[in-house]
């Protein structure tokens, strides 16, 4: 249990998760070598600013990567907390350097919060940016339990899940699924500076999805490259060959008709449907993210509006235009029949809805019809 907690570094993550433990009655103390950020962390209700007048319970190191081992020596020396943890998003390293050079190894946990948001500073900061989100613990072999302890006390004051894996792996995990991202992202942002004058007015949706993140704190994003520099050029270098065979297919697709190879559309069907399947994977290993691994098939009349009708009281469960197939009957007269690509969750709720809509439906291959109301072919 966490009765007192210390905060060295109040940035976007440092001050979240001292307003999430503050919430819960936990004693704060803010620190930050930038007097400006401590104070509008705690005028926001974190904590207070400057140091405790006793050692805390626990003291969350919020700085990057490359500052770790030292912050926490330098404030092992100070006896600020009796047990440390971090919250820095590489791991290996500062584990290292930590073993090396830290007062009292013992007292400390890596811990890695896989929560954030494009903007930095206290003043992004969020009571409820942990909640349901997984945070990372990587204990090393001189952890002692009592520092394992007040971290997982602290990932439940904050409302996050917990996950324990070696620094190594989770390096090697955070570079697919965050690092390289990044800096994707950053290289497309970046493609904009080259482009067609009208090209910011074309902008749609789809390349402010690609280049959300890339508004991050380069200093801070530099740091965190750095430090896990093999990892992230691992994953770069398959980019690579996928991109370099990706580019000899749109080449050859580029050339005279004639000429144009199947194999060449072959490959770019395969990359997309790569794709798909990957991000089908990611969902469903995410709590955010649910997969859709459910179908509810309606039936509607094939009259105007009817469509429009059933995707207003679907669009209530999170169901929209993108999740839907349809197919027309074999004869004009015939039904529409609507297939909804669902996360199974949502499949029971959904089919209920509909049915109660007045529509026919059947949710993997189970019909449901319509009660007290005329189905879509009446």
């Amino acid at each position: 249990m966490i009765r007192t907690l210390a905060v060295v570094g109040t940035g976007l993550i440092g001050t979240s998760l001292a307003l999430a433990a503050a919430r819960q009655g936990v004693t704060v103390h803010l620190q930050d070598r930038d007097e400006a950020a401590a104070r509008t962390a705690a005028a926001l209700g974190a904590g207070t600013a400057g140091p405790p007048p006793e050692p805390v319970d626990l003291a969350v190191i919020a700085v990057p990567p490359s500052q770790v081992a030292a912050v926490l020596a330098q404030q092992q020396a100070r006896g600020l907390a009796s047990t440390y943890t971090d919250v820095a998003s590489v791991k290996h390293e500062p584990e290292r350097a930590v073993l090396a050079g830290a007062p009292d190894p013992t007292r400390y946990i890596g811990g890695h919060p896989l929560a954030g948001r494009e903007r930095s500073g206290p003043l992004a900061a969020r009571v409820d940016l942990f909640q349901d989100r997984a945070w990372v613990l990587t204990p090393s072999r001189l952890t002692s339990r009592t520092a394992l302890d007040r971290a997982l006390s602290l990932i439940g004051l904050c409302g996050a899940v917990p996950l324990v894996m070696q620094s190594k792996a989770h390096d090697d995990a955070v570079a697919l699924t965050s690092h390289v991202p990044h800096v994707v992202a950053s290289l497309m942002a970046a493609r904009l500076r080259s482009g067609p004058p009208q090209a910011p007015r074309l902008a749609g949706q789809g390349l402010r999805d690609v280049t959300r993140i890339a508004g991050g704190d380069s200093r801070l994003w530099s740091d965190i490259l750095q430090a896990n520099a093999g990892a992230v050029a691992g994953v770069l270098t398959d980019l690579q060959t996928d991109l370099a065979e990706l580019l000899a297919a749109l080449h050859d697709l580029a050339g005279p008709p004639g000429r144009r190879s199947a194999q060449s559309l072959r490959t770019v069907v395969d990359l997309l449907d790569r794709g798909i399947a990957g991000l089908d994977e990611m969902s469903a290993g995410h709590p955010g993210h649910p997969s859709r691994s459910a179908s509810v098939r309606v039936r509607i009349a094939d009259r105007p509006g009817e469509l429009s009708r059933l995707l207003r009281a679907t669009a209530e469960l999170g169901v929209g235009p993108e999740d839907a197939e349809v197919r027309p009957g074999a004869e004009p007269c015939d039904d529409l029949t609507v297939r909804l690509a669902v996360p199974a969750a949502v499949a029971g709720p959904l089919l209920a809805r509909i049915t109660a809509e007045g529509w026919d439906a059947e949710d993997g291959g189970h019909a449901a019809h319509a009660a007290g109301a005329p189905s879509a072919s009446a």
